[in-house]
C-alpha cells in the first residue's frame, strides 16, 4: 500500500496519537487583513508603518507582487472560500444594490448575493475531509443566519466578530477582559487552537477586522507613532497603530509555531482582502459624474478621509484600478518555498482554494474551481502558470460622495502586463501596460486597438463561460425602479452560475 493510502487509512480509522511528522501533510495558517493596502507593509515599500513580523515572514518566504483580490471585502471572501469568481457566486459587494443611489445612472445593477450559497463547498470543508482540524476566528461576512456561520461551513471551531475594535460582540458569545482589543482577542484564540491541535494537521484561518474602520487603536501604540513623521500618504498614527496590532498578531502566531517546533511543517499565508482606503484625492482617483466638482474630494467623500495611500497605484478600496484590487500576498514554507523569493505574474483570489487542496492532498469540491494551484511555482517546480489571464466582473456601483464613484459597472481582464477595463454603461475601453504604467495613467485603447480587441474578445468569452450577469437598462428614471429586480441579463450561454461539473 502506498504511503498516501496508508495515511488516509489512519485518518479514516481515527487512530489516536500524533502522526509522525514525515507522514502528515503540513499545517496551514492563513492570516487575512482587512483593507490593508499594497504598499502599507514595510516589505512592500512603506517607510512609516512598521511591520517587522510580517516583513520577517516575507524574508523567509515568497512575495507575490502581482496578486489581486476584489475591490471590497465580501466578494473577496466568497472567492477565497469557494474558489469561484463573483460571476459564479453572485457576490459582488456588501449588502443590497440600494446601498448606493444608482437610480440616476443609466444601468440597474445586478441583485447582489450577500451569503455564500450552501451548495458551495469551502476550502475548510475539503481540508476537514482530509483529516485537518479546522479553526476560524475573525471576520466572516458570508452570511449571518446560523446555517451560514463558519461553524457550519467546514470549521470545527469558529468565532465570528467584526464591526468594532473595542467592546465588540462575538458569535457565539464569548467572554473576554474588559477593554481588550479585537486583534488580541482573535490571536488569543488562534494560538490556543494551535496549542491544542499541534499533534495533527490543522488549518487556521485568522481573518482580522483590522485595519478596517472605525479607526480605533491601542493608545500606547498610537502615542508611539504620533512621535514619528509621516512619509507621503502614510501618516496616520491611529492607522499605523492598528496595523501594528495586526503585525503583533502575526508575530505571536509565528512564535507559537516556533515554540512547538511546527514552523518548518506549516504553510503560512498572509494577505489583505482588498486595497487600502485612500488614493482618491489624487488625479483620476475617483470616477466623476458630468458636472461633479473638479477639485479634491472632501474627507466625507472618501470614506474616512482616505486613511492611507496606495501610491504608486491608482485609487483605492472600491475601485477596480490597481489601488483597489492589488494586494500583498506572502507565503512561507521553510525548506519548500525559497526565502526572499518573488513572483510577478498575475495571480488572484481564486487560486487559493486549488493551492490548499494540492498542499493538503484534499478532495475536490462539488463546484468547479476557477483558479490554478500555485504550489508548483511556490516550490520551484514551475516558473509560470498554465492559464493566461485573470478576470474581474463588477455589475454594480460603489459610491464615494455626491457625483463621485469608486467604480461604476465594469469588467476587467489582465493578461501578463496588459490590463483591459470595459465600462458597461457606455462600453468604453481602458487599456494599460502595467509594466511601464503601474499607476494606470495612460489609456492605450486608441493607440493599440489590436491589443484592446484581443483582450476584449477574451473578456467576452470569459463572461459567456461563467454566465456572468450584466446590469440592465434603468428605464424607471430617477427615484423610480426601486422594486423587485428584473431577471438578470446574461452575457451568453455557458456553464451554470453554480459552476457545476
Amino acid at each position: 500500500m502506498s504511503p498516501v493510502r496508508t495515511l488516509l487509512g489512519l485518518l479514516l480509522l481515527g487512530l489516536s496519537g500524533p502522526l509522525p511528522a514525515a507522514d502528515r501533510p503540513p499545517n496551514i495558517v492563513f492570516v487575512l487583513a482587512d483593507d490593508l493596502g499594497w504598499t502599507d507593509l514595510g516589505c512592500f515599500g512603506s517607510r512609516y508603518y512598521e511591520t517587522p513580523n510580517i516583513d520577517r515572514l516575507a524574508a523567509q518566504g515568497m512575495r507575490l507582487t502581482n496578486h489581486h483580490h476584489c475591490q471590497n471585502c465580501a466578494p473577496t471572501r466568497s472567492a477565497l472560500l469557494s474558489g469561484q469568481y463573483g460571476a459564479r457566486t453572485g457576490t459582488y459587494t456588501v449588502g443590497a444594490i440600494d446601498r448606493f443611489d444608482w437610480r440616476t445612472r443609466p444601468l440597474r445593477p445586478v441583485d447582489n448575493v450577500t451569503k455564500l450559497s450552501l451548495d458551495r463547498d469551502t476550502f475548510a470543508d475539503q481540508l476537514k475531509k482530509a483529516g485537518y482540524a479546522t479553526g476560524m476566528f475573525g471576520k466572516w461576512h458570508l452570511g449571518n443566519a446560523p446555517e451560514y456561520h463558519p461553524a457550519k461551513r467546514g470549521f470545527d471551531e469558529a468565532i465570528e466578530s467584526s464591526g468594532r475594535h473595542f467592546d465588540f460582540e462575538t458569535t457565539p458569545k464569548t467572554a473576554y477582559p474588559k477593554g481588550q482589543y479585537l486583534a488580541d482577542f482573535l490571536t488569543d484564540r488562534a494560538v490556543d487552537f494551535i496549542q491544542r491541535h499541534r499533534d495533527k494537521p490543522f488549518l487556521l484561518y485568522l481573518p482580522h477586522f483590522g485595519v478596517h474602520s472605525p479607526f480605533q487603536a491601542k493608545p500606547g501604540l498610537v502615542a508611539k507613532f504620533q512621535a514619528k513623521p509621516g512619509v507621503g500618504g502614510h501618516d496616520s498614527p491611529t492607522y499605523a497603530a492598528m496595523l501594528a496590532s495586526v503585525d503583533e498578531s502575526v508575530g505571536r502566531v509565528m512564535a507559537k509555531l516556533a515554540e512547538l517546533k511546527l514552523a518548518d511543517d506549516t504553510v503560512f499565508i498572509f494577505a489583505s482582502d482588498n486595497g487600502g482606503v485612500g488614493g482618491y484625492g489624487r488625479p483620476d482617483g475617483l470616477i466623476r459624474e458630468p458636472g461633479a466638482a473638479k477639485g479634491k474630494p472632501t474627507a466625507a467623500d472618501e470614506d474616512g478621509g482616505g486613511i492611507t495611500d496606495n501610491a504608486p497605484l491608482r485609487s483605492g478600496k472600491g475601485s477596480l484600478y490597481e489601488g483597489g484590487v492589488r494586494v500583498p500576498f506572502i507565503v512561507r514554507w521553510p525548506g519548500k518555498v525559497a526565502a526572499g523569493a518573488t513572483f510577478g505574474a498575475p495571480t488572484a483570489h481564486v487560486d487559493l482554494f486549488p493551492t490548499l487542496l494540492e498542499i493538503a492532498g484534499a478532495p475536490a469540491p462539488r463546484q468547479a474551481l476557477d483558479g490554478e494551484s500555485l504550489l508548483p511555482l511556490l516550490v520551484g517546480k514551475s516558473a509560470a502558470l498554465k492559464r493566461e489571464a485573470i478576470f474581474q466582473h463588477f455589475p454594480g456601483y460603489l459610491g464615494s460622495g455626491p457625483g463621485l464613484w469608486r467604480t461604476t459597472p465594469v469588467s476587467v481582464v489582465q493578461m501578463g502586463d496588459w490590463k483591459l477595463m470595459q465600462y458597461l454603461e457606455d462600453g468604453h475601453l481602458e487599456l494599460y501596460d502595467l509594466a511601464g504604467d503601474l499607476g494606470e495613467k495612460t489609456n492605450l485603447a486608441a493607440t493599440n486597438p489590436a491589443k484592446a480587441k484581443e483582450l476584449l474578445g477574451r473578456l467576452e468569452a470569459w463572461r459567456q463561460e461563467t454566465n456572468a450577469a450584466l446590469p440592465t437598462p434603468n428605464k424607471g428614471g430617477a427615484g423610480k425602479d426601486a422594486g423587485a429586480a428584473p431577471a438578470a441579463k446574461k452575457a451568453g450561454k455557458g456553464k451554470a452560475n453554480a459552476g457545476g461539473k
